[in-house]
C-alpha cells in the first residue's frame, strides 16, 4: 500500500513535540557553567582566562565542518541536492540541543543540573557528527521526519555506550576512530540493512550526479579537508599533545589526497581521475590517525598511515559497497563503511601498535598523563614521585601496556556490537508506516519534498552509454 508523503501534519507534529521536551527539560536541569556565570565573577576574575577563549575556536571549526562541510558532501546528487543539504541542516541542528541534554547527563552533571559552556556544544558536535555520518547511509531514501527520529534515538544510544566504554572499559581515542567513526559507521549500517529495498538492488535512474553537484560535493570534502586537524584535536590535552595532533592529522591528510589521485588514476580504464574518489578517498588519512592521533608515533607512521587508509577506503567502495548491496542486503549510499568503518579499524589497530611500544624513554614521565590509565593508583609509591615531576597527574588504574591494549580490543568489539544492534533497533522503528518514507520511485528525488524551481522537471536524466563508461 502506498502510504503518503506529505510533511504538513507529521513534521510539524514531531517538532513541537521535541520543542516541548527540549524546552521542560533545559528549564528543569540546565543552567550555566562557571565561566558562563555572571554571579561567579568578581574583581579578581581576569575575563581572558575565561574557557571561551580555549574552546570557541576549536567549536567554531567543527561547526563548519557539520554545517558545510557535510551539508555540500551530501548534496552528491543531481535531483537531491536540496535534500542532501537541508535535511543536514535540520538533523543537525536538533541532534545538538538532544546531545547537549543526553551527553550532560553523563558528563556535566551535578548539584541536580547540566552546568552549560563552549565545552558542552563541542561535545554535541562530535555526537551529531555520528548522526551525520549515519545519515550517509541511507541518503535518498528516508524523509525529513525518519531522519529527526533516526537522530532522536541514537544519540542516546551513542551517548549510553561512550560512558559506558569510558568509564568501565577506559581507552585512549582522542581522534574518536573508536567511539565516532566506528559507532558511527556501524550504526549506519544496522539502519540499512532493515531498511533494504530489493527493488533498487540495481540502482534508481535518478540515482545520479551532475558537474554541478559533484563541483559542490568537492567544496564539501575541502572545509572538512581545512578543518579536520580540529576535529581530531579539540579534546586533546592542550600544550604538546595537541601540538602534535594537529600535525598528524594534517600529515595523513596530506598522503591519502596525493595516493587517492593515483590510485583514481591507474584503477580508471581510461586512466582518468574520478569525482567520488576525490570526494570521499582523499579524507580517509584524517579517520586513521585518530586514535593514535596524540602519541608520539612520530611523522612518517602518520603518513604511512594516511596511505593505508587511503588504499583501504579506495578499495572499499570500489569493491566491498557493490559486495554488501549484493550479497548482505546493504545499501550503503554514502559507503561510510569505507571511509569511516575500515580506516576505522586500521586507526584503531594503529592505537593499540602505538599504546604497546609506548616508553617512558619516549614520552618521559609525560607518558602517564597521555596513557592515563597506566599511571600508577595514589597509593603506589611512584605515584607521589611522578606528581612531583607533573602536578596535573592524576592517579591511574596502573595497567600495563599489554593489559590497555586489550581493553582497546574489548572497545573495539562492544563499540561493534552495541552500534550495530542499535542500528538494528532503529531501523525498525524507522519503517513504521506513518514517518513519510518515500515510495522506491521517489527515492533521490527533491520533488517529493520540497517546492522545486521551475527548472527542476527541465532536468533530463542521462543514462551512460557503453562508450561513456
Amino acid at each position: 500500500m502506498k502510504t503518503s508523503t506529505s510533511l504538513q501534519v507529521r513534521l510539524p507534529a514531531l517538532v513541537f513535540v521535541l520543542q516541548v521536551v527540549i524546552l521542560v527539560l533545559y528549564a528543569l536541569f540546565v543552567t550555566y557553567d562557571g565561566n558562563a556565570n555572571a554571579k561567579l565573577q568578581n574583581n579578581g576574575t581576569n575575563p581572558m582566562e575565561n574557557s571561551v577563549y580555549r574552546d570557541y575556536p576549536y567549536f567554531a571549526d567543527v561547526q563548519v565542518m557539520i554545517f558545510v562541510g557535510f551539508g555540500c558532501l551530501l548534496a552528491f546528487f543531481r535531483y537531491y541536492g536540496f535534500s542532501g543539504m537541508v535535511f543536514n541542516f535540520l538533523t543537525a541542528t536538533f541532534s545538538i540541543q538532544w546531545a547537549i541534554l543526553i551527553q550532560g547527563f553523563f558528563q556535566f552533571y551535578y548539584d541536580g543540573k547540566i552546568h552549560l559552556g563552549v565545552l558542552n556544544l563541542l561535545y554535541a558536535e562530535f555526537a551529531c557528527a555520528v548522526v551525520l555520518i549515519s545519515f550517509g547511509a541511507v541518503i535518498g531514501r528516508t524523509s525529513p521526519v525518519q531522519l529527526l527520529v533516526m537522530a532522536l534515538l541514537e544519540i542516546p544510544f551513542y551517548s549510553v555506550t561512550e560512558w559506558a566504554v569510558l568509564k568501565y572499559i577506559r581507552i585512549n581515542d582522542a581522534g574518536g576512530s573508536i567511539l565516532i567513526h566506528l559507532y558511527a559507521a556501524y550504526f549506519g549500517l544496522g539502519v540499512a540493512f532493515v531498511l533494504y529495498r530489493p527493488s533498487l538492488k540495481k540502482g534508481h535512474r535518478k540515482e545520479l550526479t551532475s558537474y554541478n553537484s559533484d563541483m559542490l560535493c568537492v567544496l564539501g570534502t575541502l572545509f572538512l579537508w581545512v578543518f579536520w586537524p580540529s576535529f581530531n584535536s579539540a579534546l586533546t590535552l592542550k600544550g604538546d599533545d595537541q601540538h602534535r595532533a594537529i600535525l598528524h592529522t594534517f600529515i595523513g591528510l596530506s598522503s591519502s589526497t596525493i595516493t587517492a589521485f593515483a590510485l583514481s588514476a591507474v584503477f580508471n580504464k581510461k586512466g582518468r581521475l574520478t569525482m567520488a574518489d576525490i570526494q570521499n578517498v582523499t579524507l580517509a588519512g584524517g579517520v586513521t590517525v585518530g586514535a593514535s592521533v596524540d602519541m608520539m608515533i612520530s611523522p612518517v607512521a602518520a603518513y604511512a598511515l594516511g596511505i593505508m587508509g587511503c588504499t583501504a577506503c579506495f578499495f572499499g567502495y570500489r569493491y566491498l559497497s557493490p559486495f554488501l548491496a549484493r550479497h548482505m542486503r546493504i545499501q550503503d549510499q554514502c559507503g561510510i563503511h569505507n571511509l569511516h568503518g575500515l580506516t576505522g579499524l586500521i586507526s584503531s589497530t594503529a592505537g593499540i601498535c602505538a599504546i604497546l611500544l609506548a616508553t617512558e624513554e619516549t614520552y618521559g614521565p609525560s607518558m602517564y598523563e597521555i596513557f592515563s590509565h597506566r599511571a600508577p593508583p595514589i597509593d603506589d609509591p611512584k605515584f607521589l614521585e611522578l606528581k612531583a615531576l607533573i602536578p596535573s597527574l592524576k592517579p591511574g588504574l596502573g595497567r600495563t601496556a599489554e593489559q590497555q591494549a586489550l581493553y582497546q580490543v574489548a572497545a573495539i568489539f562492544s563499540t561493534i556490537a552495541a552500534s550495530s544492534i542499535a542500528g538494528l533497533l532503529t531501523g525498525l522503528v524507522l519503517k513504521l508506516p506513518f514517518l513519510a518514507s518515500p515510495p522506491d520511485d521517489g527515492c533521490f528525488d527533491d520533488d517529493v519534498f520540497f517546492d522545486t524551481p521551475s527548472d527542476f522537471d527541465s532536468l533530463e536524466v542521462h543514462t551512460k552509454t557503453s562508450d561513456d563508461k
